[in-house]
């Protein structure tokens, strides 16, 4: 009874000693997860971190929803490897590395990081060697908490689960509990309704909604909308019946011109703004072909980057974009219909964008990039304008010459791209008056608009190239978006330009560029239009429509659809915003007007979804 007795005492302070261990390890591991959560936080914003922080700790669902997940997957890690340290460094490098992924892109392009953004790694890691990482004195702090804390578990969090069957019971249990609280996530009420934090951020500026919920919660959010979904509502059929209400168009032989379209990346005519001192013309090119064009805003929906937005928008002719993984109905794909040739020109990197793979999809027979054709042209650089428009031009020759066939290119240029440099002026002329703003302003906005001025002269040495031409030629051009000027807006905020999306002034100023629409006197003639005047503010989704018009083509069924609805509703955005042809801005449109754009939602839908020729 006496050994029996010893026994039981041993095993009872080695059991008693587990427990406790395993005690002390759960309570290491749920301090260090929390403390992540907590971190992330502290860097889901940019700017106003002390009142958006607060706003979040006056928040218990907003909390719980950001901090649950790190805690969650340090402890089903745990089960599974019965390394507490490796459960909490796989976690800090997850949590923490998205943070900082989301927190560095809100500083360069204040665009915040979504799921999607992580099936474009290639393309992120190859964009990073564009922008300087910085350090922080919070980074830095933040860094030692976290490796302190890994130097805790590592020497105190020892708890272990034997026999090995437990802890996979225990990671399966886990599993199970996490699959309901994942509905949590996706749920569109809570995030709308519920997590609702406005008080401190203009509601209508998308990523000050998604960094007012934290970074956790928006992000994994944000996966359920990196895979597309149906509209509410929708009924093929009932499509398929709208659509067949309009019979597809045919391009004539007499009335087919040959379109070149070409968007500038990051173009913008800054001299509209008359704060701005400016004390010489960049754009007296870019006016002058203005003058003998179709001219207008084009109101995008995106700014200082997602340049793919805008571009596919106008080759779709959709609002709302989709993967295009397979073909997908598309303009070019009816060009092709018609007869056309169908390329295009990038002089950057064909992977960008996954251009490669998608813009076959899109009907383009050809396109030239970096890879394939400029870097080669360009001395092993990316082709700045002065080396694009001559080779455009080149390549439409060399096509004229070797097939009687139409000709449409659309093509994409880089010169523009940000960020510009800050510290020196690389151009060496003054655009705006010395001494207005901060050297660093003066730097970026010179820098830029040495860009601009080179880009107006390339391109309208190119327009001239076409003018005595006996082929005719239509031209589109266009700016993809506003340009990067500072993190953060640096320089728009020092030169009092209005961003709020809470007016229409501050919507157009975010969102809108410039388009051009020219035609040489041979295709004037064949099509018996002067391609003259200012036209009306458009989307991207919408300008093809407007080249239609202007050619006098009647496009395929869906264009038909699209002319009716933007004579009503000329400039709508993917995420609901919208311009009457009244000028009336609607953020949040409602009765006839959301109607309308729910049926078009829907008719996209279709379309993407629809092989060409279908």
């Amino acid at each position: 009874m006496k050994k029996a007795g010893e026994l039981w005492a041993k095993l009872w302070v080695k059991l008693r000693a587990a427990f406790y261990t395993k005690t002390l390890t759960a309570v290491l591991l749920g301090m260090g997860s929390l403390g992540l959560g907590l971190l992330s936080l502290c860097f889901a914003v940019t700017e106003k971190r002390r009142v958006m922080v607060g706003s979040y700790l006056e928040r218990p669902l907003l909390m719980l929803l950001n901090l649950l997940p790190p805690v969650l997957l340090c402890f089903f890690l745990w089960f599974l490897t019965n390394r507490a340290i490796a459960a909490y460094g796989i976690t800090a490098v997850a949590v923490f590395g998205l943070t900082l992924a989301n927190w560095y892109k809100l500083a360069f392009r204040n665009d915040p990081l979504m799921f999607e953004d992580l099936l474009l790694a290639k393309e992120a890691g190859n964009m990073l060697g564009r922008y300087s990482l910085f350090m922080t004195k919070l980074l830095a702090i933040a860094l030692f908490c976290i490796g302190l804390g890994a130097l805790v578990i590592l020497f105190c969090a020892r708890g272990r689960f034997k026999p090995g069957w437990l802890r996979f019971a225990l990671a399966g249990g886990l599993l199970v509990l996490t699959a309901p609280v994942s509905l949590l996530y996706t749920d569109g009420t809570i995030y709308s309704v519920h997590t609702q934090n406005f008080d401190h951020i203009n509601r209508w500026a998308a990523t000050q909604v998604y960094t007012s919920k934290g970074f956790l919660y928006p992000f994994l959010h944000s996966v359920s909308s990196a895979f597309e979904h149906k509209p509410e509502g929708y009924d093929k059929k009932a499509v398929e019946a709208l659509l067949g209400e309009y019979q597809p168009g045919e391009i004539a032989e007499e009335r087919q011109v040959d379109l070149i379209g070409i968007m500038l990346e990051a173009y913008n005519d800054f001299s509209k703004y008359p704060q701005i001192p400016f004390v010489q013309d960049p754009y007296e090119a870019y006016h002058q072909l203005e003058e003998e064009s179709f001219t207008g805003n084009l109101v995008t929906e995106i700014f200082a980057g997602g340049t793919v937005q805008s571009e596919r928008a106008f080759v779709t002719g959709y609002a709302e974009l989709g993967s295009f993984r397979g073909k997908s109905n598309s303009y070019m794909w009816y060009l092709r219909d018609q007869g056309y040739q169908t390329t295009g020109s990038h002089p950057c990197y064909s992977w960008f964008y996954n251009r490669a793979n998608i813009n076959p999809n899109l009907g383009f027979e050809s396109y030239l990039f970096f890879d394939n054709h400029y870097g080669e042209l360009a001395g092993g650089n990316i082709a700045r304008d002065n080396v694009l428009f001559p080779e455009l031009a080149r390549l439409h020759g060399e096509s004229m010459d070797s097939s009687p066939a139409p000709y449409a290119s659309f093509s994409v240029t880089y010169q523009g791209h940000g960020p510009y440099n800050t510290g020196v002026n690389d151009w060496g002329e003054n655009f705006i008056r010395p001494g207005v703003f901060s050297q660093e302003t003066e730097n970026i906005f010179n820098n830029y608009m040495g860009s601009v001025r080179s880009t107006s002269r390339e391109l309208a040495a190119f327009v001239d190239s076409y003018r005595e031409l006996d082929r005719p030629v239509v031209i589109v051009v266009f700016g993809d978006h506003n340009p990067w000027l500072g993190d953060g807006n640096s320089v728009y905020t020092e030169m009092g330009l209005d961003l709020g999306l809470d007016s229409k002034e501050g919507f157009l100023n975010y969102y809108s560029t410039r388009y051009l629409i020219w035609a040489n006197d041979a295709a004037k003639e064949r099509l018996g239009r002067d391609f003259a005047g200012e036209g009306p503010d458009l989307s991207p989704c919408f300008l093809m429509n407007q080249v239609f018009e202007l050619c006098g083509w009647e496009g395929p069924a869906y264009m038909q659809y699209t002319d009716q609805l933007r004579e009503s509703l000329p400039v709508i955005q993917s995420g609901g915003a919208c311009v009457t042809a009244q000028g009336e801005y609607l953020p949040q449109p409602e009765g006839e007007v959301r109607e309308k754009i729910q049926e078009f939602q829907q008719v996209q839908y279709y379309m993407r979804h629809q092989a060409p020729g279908e």
